[in-house]
């Protein structure tokens, strides 16, 4: 959620047909292409709304519950204890599948975080970020100790655990590549990966390379749309092929699709329903 750098010329035709994307689906049987599928469940990261969320929590809530979104990830509590937050969501007809947490969290009170997940019913505790100075290679070998060991801990407690990258960990360092290191690293029986497809192209990469070598491993998504100029934007006004990329939900084991817009301005909600119609009335 940090301040993006900006970067030229990854338009749409760069993006995609200079992807794997494109050669992904030409090779495709027509029966394949021929099926049209939407996403059944679209899924909200409450940062997005965070002002709404400090100022009316309850009100915030049922808004988006109102809109129809149904999952709601979160990204701090406000204050609120989990029965009370479970109580909001249980009256709005809302669930929520996981949580981001921060690192530093994760090492020093993982039983809490835990106890506080299973009470919400969360499955997944995702840590969301990391700080410029943990952007050593020394600090991902430890990531990845942390990963596992978290996992384990989460999978003992019927939970898992997630990471969700920015566009800093694509970022070589002495010819290595930080993202795929956490991949290979991180234990598939362990940790899953929460894909930002906003920040992977930001950083130029191309999503479907990663769903081939290492399938399974993204069960859930942040959509969030990137324009011509680098800008955040609602998911439907940016370049992105969100179709595209969905289409591969079997290989890469799509089970969660969170919008999140970082920085929407003074109409949050708004910019949260725009994402929410183009995410419904897409077919893949």
């Amino acid at each position: 959620m940090n301040k993006y750098r900006k970067q030229q010329g990854l338009t749409r035709r760069k993006f995609l047909l200079g992807s794997a994307i494109g050669a992904s689906l030409i090779t495709q049987p027509w029966s394949v292409l021929a099926q049209s599928r939407k996403v059944e469940s679209v899924g909200l990261q409450l940062y997005t709304l965070r002002n709404a969320m400090a100022q009316d929590l309850e009100a915030t809530l049922a808004q988006v519950a109102e809109l129809g979104y149904r999952e709601m990830e979160f990204a701090g509590y406000f204050g609120r204890s989990a029965q009370e937050l479970r109580q909001i969501l249980d009256a709005n007809g809302l669930s929520s599948p996981a949580a981001h947490i921060q690192l530093s969290a994760v090492r020093q009170n993982l039983d809490a975080e835990i106890e506080f997940a299973a009470t919400l019913g969360q499955r997944y505790i995702v840590v969301p970020y990391l700080q410029p100075s943990e952007r050593t290679w020394e600090h991902y070998e430890a990531l990845v100790e942390t990963l596992n060991r978290a996992g384990e801990a989460c999978k003992a407690a019927g939970l898992r655990m997630g990471y969700h990258n920015h566009d800093f960990e694509f970022a070589e360092i002495n010819g290595r590549i930080p993202y795929d290191y956490i991949l290979q690293q991180t234990d598939p029986d362990l940790v899953d990966m929460e894909l930002d497809l906003f920040w992977i192209a930001h950083a130029g990469r191309d999503p479907v390379q990663y769903f081939e070598s290492h399938p399974g491993r993204f069960k859930m998504l942040h959509v969030k749309d990137r324009d011509e100029n680098g800008n955040m934007v609602a998911v439907g006004q940016g370049v992105i092929p969100f179709a595209e990329i969905f289409a591969h939900r079997d290989q890469a084991g799509f089970d969660h699709y969170f919008v999140e817009h970082d920085n929407p301005g003074d109409n949050a909600l708004a910019s949260v329903a725009y994402s929410l119609d183009t995410i419904r009335n897409l077919n893949f």
